[in-house]
């Protein structure tokens, strides 16, 4: 029997994508390997955000061509989308396949699995007479216009291995925003979401596979439901999983500042079963730099939001995305940026350098920042976030918490996850997907 390994680069949107894949090929008949060195076919579902994810997903092809040069290695995700023939021309890849047609790779892995050692071979569908699909070199492309995509593709909501706790529903792809730096929305297409009976199915279905917590997620998750008629909003469809469900929790990924409204922070606040945990994308606290960005707030606005999180929701988690280097920061905006996060109650932050994307905005903008300085100023920023985090949990000491066993842990003690973004240590050995109450 054929045996599949995969590996995931990027988001939880693309995370529930490889889940979605990984379901695919294990109902195909193909046998999971747990390792790439092993596997007969090798699937990449790469992320394209920066430079860096680039280069990391063409080093995992080099390594696994290197240690298992006989194994077909499919390249798909959001690098695949933007630039398939990059892709094609490293040695050892066999397939891409862009966002556009990662419904077919279960066929043209099956198509692997019928025809050992047959380097050339094209599964029966003829992939290449279809006009999207270009031989190049020993790889074939199979990729197209991702703006033609009309539907949130998701696979059937099951649990599997790796993934026996807090699973991903991805209910919205795509993203109508055009931010400068930003290459996303031109690799997963415009806004789409999943029809509102159809969440509560793949809900019902992750439940019944044994689901404690669920975290909803998107490209752009707070726009979920403005493409649909009758229209929806994010808000309605949790109210009626919460209504309709008996689910433990429910988590949100990222959402924009200007979703996190005052009903929906109310919303989130009404329920126990929600959790305290609010990851508003930022990018920079200088309005002058935000308005090159494209962003549609402005810092004062975003500030609002966030005081209203935390007056709500005292013991939330509020995490937040920042880029260092955009083309034109100055110091001023640096340090702008550094006083607004130092005021607002973050617990968290992810910090990026700026990466130019190929297509956007940004790109022709010219006047970068010295790298040194993208440098000195992302590590600034993590140490502040540091304190902010260190800060974050000596506040919360002595509070009784419910936690969430994770798939972690050493020889007496298991990491678990706060609804409040807090990973703990459980003394003993847990299976994971249990909850516990922990003193903080």
């Amino acid at each position: 029997m054929a045996t599949f390994s995969i590996e995931n680069f990027g988001c939880r949107a693309t995370e529930a994508d490889a889940a979605a894949l990984r379901r695919e090929l294990l109902a195909g008949g193909l046998t999971q390997s747990g390792e790439h060195a092993s596997a007969d076919v090798v699937v990449l579902n790469t992320c394209t955000v920066t430079a860096a994810a680039d280069s990391q997903a063409r080093e995992a092809v080099r390594k696994i061509y290197r240690v298992n040069p006989g194994a077909r290695i499919v390249v798909t995700g959001c690098y695949a989308q933007r630039a398939p023939e990059e892709l094609a021309a490293i040695q050892g890849v066999a397939w891409v396949v862009g966002n556009s047609h990662q419904a077919e790779i279960p066929g043209i892995v099956r198509g692997f699995a019928s025809r050992p050692g047959t380097a050339d071979f094209v599964p029966a569908a003829a992939l290449d007479d279809d006009p999207m699909s270009l031989a190049r070199g020993a790889a074939k492309i199979l990729t197209g216009d991702i703006f033609a995509q009309s539907t949130v593709q998701i696979a059937p909501a099951t649990l599997m291995a790796g993934d026996r706790t807090r699973p991903i529903l991805k209910i919205q792809d795509g993203c109508n925003n055009r931010c400068s730096y930003c290459v996303i929305p031109f690799v997963r297409g415009s806004s789409r979401s999943l029809p509102p009976d159809e969440v509560i199915a793949e809900v019902r279905a992750l439940m019944g596979a044994g689901a404690k917590e669920i975290v909803l997620s998107g490209i752009n998750l707070g726009s979920y439901g403005r493409d649909l008629a009758p229209r929806a909003a994010l808000g309605e469809v949790v109210r009626r999983i919460l209504d309709e469900t008996g689910l433990d929790q429910l988590r949100f990924s990222s959402i924009e500042p200007q979703d996190v409204t005052e009903d929906f922070v109310a919303l989130v606040a009404s329920s126990g079963r929600l959790a305290r945990h609010f990851h508003i994308p930022l990018q920079s606290g200088s309005d002058r730099i935000l308005r090159a960005m494209h962003r549609w707030y402005r810092s004062g606005h975003y500030a609002e939001r966030v005081n209203l999180v935390r007056r709500l929701l005292p013991d939330a988690a509020i995490g937040a995305d920042v880029i260092v280097g955009f083309p034109g920061e100055t110091d001023a905006d640096f340090r702008a940026t550094v006083e607004f996060i130092e005021r607002l109650p973050f617990t968290y932050l992810h910090v990026f350098s700026f990466s130019e994307r190929p297509g956007t905005a940004a790109a022709s903008l010219g006047y970068g920042v010295p790298l040194q300085t993208i440098r000195e100023g992302a590590r600034a920023l993590r140490d502040l976030a540091q304190r902010k985090s260190d800060a974050f949990r000596a506040a919360q000491a002595g509070r009784a918490v419910r936690a969430l066993t994770l798939a972690r842990g050493g020889d007496n003690w298991t990491e678990a996850l706060t609804g409040n973004y807090l990973k703990v240590r459980i003394p003993g050995s847990h299976p994971a997907n249990e909850w516990h109450e922990v003193v903080m």
